[in-house]
C-alpha cells in the first residue's frame, strides 16, 4: 500500500476495518488523466459511470482494493468521505453577520 497517496483520515479508518475483502470504506478516488486500461481498472472496482473526461470517482472499497488503487500511478491521492453534520444539530442561518 502507498500510505502518501491515503489522507489520515482514511489510513486511520484502515486501521478499523476488521474484514479487509468486504467494501466498508467510501472514498474519493483522483486521479491523473486515464487511458482505457485505468477505466477497466476502475470498472473491476464496480465504480459506475467511469469515463476519462472525469478525474474525480466516488466508490465504496475492501481495504484490499484501497491497496491495489494507491500502487497506481496515475492515482493522485485517495480520501476518505465523511458524513456532514450540523454544528450543535442546529441551523443557523445569518451566522455570517448577514441579516
Amino acid at each position: 500500500m502507498n500510505y502518501q497517496k491515503l489522507d489520515a483520515a482514511l489510513a486511520m479508518a484502515l486501521n478499523d476495518v476488521p474484514d479487509s475483502t468486504t467494501p466498508s470504506l467510501t472514498v474519493f478516488i483522483h486521479t491523473e488523466p486515464i487511458s482505457d486500461n485505468a477505466i477497466t481498472v476502475l470498472q473491476s472496482f464496480g465504480i459506475a459511470d467511469v469515463t476519462s473526461s472525469k478525474d474525480i470517482f466516488t466508490a465504496t472499497l475492501s481495504v484490499n482494493a484501497i491497496s491495489q488503487l494507491s500502487e497506481q500511478p496515475w492515482v493522485k491521492h485517495l480520501q476518505l468521505s465523511q458524513q456532514l453534520r450540523l454544528v450543535n444539530g442546529v441551523r443557523r442561518i445569518g451566522s455570517f453577520g448577514v441579516s
